[in-house]
C-alpha cells in the first residue's frame, strides 16, 4: 500500500515542471549533444550574476561550493544543494521506515521520484529565503528587490532540477548532479594549476595569486629549483610577501591530487566476480562483477550534503547572532567563524562546524598540524575523519535498498535475465542468500574506503578538496564505462537490456 506521505505529495507533482521521458531511442551522438548542452547551460548560470544583489567580497559559504557545485553571487548560487538535500531527506525517511516505499513497485518508485522533485523545489525556496534573510545579498534591500532575488534563485533552481532530470531520463548520459560536480571540480583544478587569481590580502589591497604550474615556473626562474621546491612544497609559509600561504600554491596539493586520481582509478577496477550461467544458453558461462566501490560516490555526496547543510545553518545562525564576538549559545554550539585577513574568507573557529570542516593543509593555521596548537588541530582532524568515515558507511548501507542494489533486487534481476549460479537452483531465496554473503559486506568496505580516501586527500590539500577530487574521478570513470556501454549497445541493440542501459 502506498504510504500516506507519497499520497499527500501526489497533487503537487502535477503542477511541478517535468521532462518527458523519450518515446523513441535516443542515439549516442544525440545524448552527447544533450549532455554537453546541459553542462553549457550550467556554466552560463555560474557566470550570470543575480540582478539586484549586493554580493560581498568574502564568501561565507566557500566551504560548500565544491560540494554543491555552486558559485557565489550567480544564478547557480544554490547549485545542486536543494536536489541533494531533498534526496538526503528522502533517504533518511525511507531508511528509518518513517515512510514505506516498495522500490520494486514501478508506481511507488515513480511516486518516490516525484516526491523527491517536489521536495527539491521546496528546498530551493527555503534555501533562497535563508540566504536573503541571512544578509548574503545585503541588509537594506527593498521588498521588490528581495522578491526579484528569490524569483531568480527559484527559476534557476528549477532549471537545474530539470537539467538533472533531462539527463537522467535518457536524453543525456549519467546524471546532472554528477555532471555539474565534475564540471565544477574540473574548473577548480584548472584554476589551481594555471590561473592568475586576484585575491584580497587586506581591506584595500589586491594581490595576484599564481596557479601551481605558473608559481613553479616563476620561482624556478627567479630563485632556482631547490628554493622553489622548498618554498612551494607546503601550503603554509609565514612569508606573506611571497604569497605562499595561498590554497592554490602547493606542490603537496598537486602531488595529493595526482595520487588520489591514481588510487581511485585503481580501486575502481577491483571487484569480486560471481560465476553465472544462462538458462536459455546451456554451456555459456560468464561472471557477475561486484565492485569494491559498489555504491560508487553516493555515500560521499550524501555525507557532503550533511556537512554542507549543517555549515549553512551554522553560518546563518552565527551571522544573525551578531558575527564575531557573539556569545549566543546556539551559535557557539553550531559554529563560530572568523574572517581570514589574507583571503577574506570565513573560517570556522569553534562549535560543530569546526569538526565538520576539513583541514585544508597538512601544516598551518587550521591545518592538520597547527604549530600554534598541535593538540587541538590533531583532535579536529581525527574527529572530522571519524565522522566522515562513519557517515559514508551508513549511507552506503542505506543506499542499497533505496537504489535497488540490495541482494533482493539483484536476485530479481538474475532471475528475470535468465541468469543462475552454476550448481545452485534458480530459486530466488537461494540466490538472495548467496548474494547477501557479498553485497552488504562490500558496501561497508567501500564506504569505509571512500570516506578514508576523502579525508586523506583533504588533509594533504588536494586541489578542489578531497571530496571534490574523489567525486570527479569516480564520475569520470563512470562516464567512461557508460560511454563504452552506449557504443556497444549502439552497434548491437539486442545487448541494451543486458548492459543495463
Amino acid at each position: 500500500m502506498t504510504s500516506r506521505f507519497l499520497q499527500a505529495v501526489r497533487p503537487f507533482m502535477s503542477i511541478t515542471p517535468e521532462v518527458v521521458k523519450p518515446t523513441r531511442e535516443v542515439h549516442f551522438n544525440e545524448k552527447i549533444i544533450w549532455t554537453f548542452a546541459a553542462l553549457v547551460i550550467y556554466f552560463l548560470m555560474t557566470s550570470t550574476p543575480i540582478i539586484g544583489a549586493e554580493t560581498e567580497s568574502s564568501d561565507p559559504f566557500a566551504f560548500m561550493r565544491t560540494i554543491t557545485a555552486s558559485t557565489q553571487g550567480s544564478l547557480a548560487e544554490l547549485g545542486i544543494g536543494p536536489i541533494v538535500t531533498a534526496g538526503l531527506i528522502m533517504q533518511i525517511l525511507v531508511g528509518s521506515k518513517i515512510i514505506n516505499v516498495n522500490m520494486g513497485d514501478p508506481e511507488e518508485r515513480s511516486l518516490y521520484t516525484g516526491a523527491q522533485k517536489v521536495l527539491s523545489v521546496i528546498m530551493t525556496i527555503i534555501e533562497a529565503t535563508a540566504f536573503l534573510v541571512g544578509g548574503t545579498y545585503g541588509t537594506n534591500l527593498q521588498v521588490t528587490d528581495q522578491l526579484a532575488i528569490i524569483f531568480q534563485l527559484l527559476a534557476a533552481g528549477i532549471i537545474i532540477i530539470l537539467l538533472d532530470e533531462m539527463v537522467q531520463k535518457g536524453w543525456g548520459l549519467g546524471s546532472g548532479i554528477s555532471l555539474f560536480i565534475a564540471g565544477g571540480v574540473g574548473l577548480q583544478i584548472f584554476q589551481g594549476l594555471f590561473a592568475l587569481q586576484n585575491i584580497r590580502e587586506g581591506p584595500n589591497e589586491i594581490i595576484s595569486a599564481r596557479g601551481i604550474v605558473l608559481a613553479i615556473i616563476y620561482w624556478v626562474t627567479t630563485e632556482g629549483p631547490i628554493e622553489a621546491i622548498g618554498a612551494l612544497f607546503f601550503r603554509y609559509s609565514p612569508n606573506l610577501g611571497d604569497n605562499l600561504n595561498l590554497p592554490s600554491l602547493s606542490l603537496l596539493s598537486l602531488i595529493a591530487t595526482v595520487v588520489v586520481f591514481i588510487i581511485v582509478i585503481y580501486f575502481e577496477s577491483m571487484r569480486i566476480e560471481i560465476p553465472i550461467s544462462y538458462a536459455q544458453y546451456k554451456g555459456i558461462r560468464s561472471t557477475y562483477p561486484i565492485k569494491l566501490l559498489y555504491v560508487s560516490n553516493i555515500p560521499v555526496i550524501l555525507t557532503s550534503a550533511v556537512f554542507a547543510d549543517i555549515y549553512f545553518i551554522a553560518q546563518m545562525v552565527w551571522r544573525a547572532a551578531g558575527g564575531e564576538g557573539t556569545t549566543n549559545l546556539l551559535a557557539s554550539v553550531l559554529g563560530t567563524f572568523r574572517v581570514n585577513p589574507e583571503s577574506q574568507q570565513y573560517e570556522p573557529t569553534g562549535g560543530l562546524v569546526y569538526f565538520l570542516t576539513p583541514p585544508r593543509s597538512l601544516i598551518g593555521d587550521l591545518g592538520v598540524i597547527d604549530l600554534n596548537d598541535p593538540v587541538s588541530s590533531l583532535t579536529r582532524a581525527f574527529v572530522y575523519a571519524a565522522i566522515l568515515i562513519i557517515l559514508s558507511v551508513i549511507f552506503s548501507v542505506m543506499w542499497l535498498e533505496t537504489a535497488g542494489m540490495g541482494p533482493r533486487d539483484v536476485a530479481n534481476q538474475f532471475l528475470q535475465s535468465g541468469m543462475q549460479m552454476p550448481g545452485w537452483r534458480r530459486n530466488k531465496k537461494i540466490v538472495e542468500k548467496r548474494l547477501e554473503m557479498y553485497i552488504p559486506t562490500i558496501a561497508v568496505i567501500g564506504g569505509l574506503f571512500i570516506g578514508s580516501l576523502a579525508a586523506f586527500a583533504d588533509f594533504l590539500g588536494a586541489i578542489g578538496s578531497g571530496m571534490g577530487i574523489l567525486l570527479s574521478v569516480s564520475i569520470m570513470r563512470q562516464y567512461f564505462e557508460l560511454i563504452s556501454k552506449e557504443r556497444v549497445a549502439e552497434m548491437n541493440p539486442a545487448l541494451r537490456g543486458f548492459l543495463g542501459i
